[in-house]
């Protein structure tokens, strides 16, 4: 079964970013997240979504 949430770690290897980086891209308005308790989880699907919608087109 796949995984529907990511950890911030998680996203850290996932875009190849360091951990306080990918913690600041959650706290950024926008960004998909769900809080449960002290934990910050990423929807997968919305997160691919999210990444769509920012690439930059050219």
């Amino acid at each position: 079964m796949e995984k529907t949430t990511m950890s911030v770690q998680e996203l850290s290897a996932q875009m190849g970013i360091s951990l306080p980086k990918a913690y600041e891209l959650v706290k950024k308005p926008g960004f998909p997240t769900i809080k449960v308790g002290a934990r910050i989880l990423i929807p997968v699907e919305a997160f691919r979504e999210w990444l769509i919608r920012t690439a930059v087109k050219e």
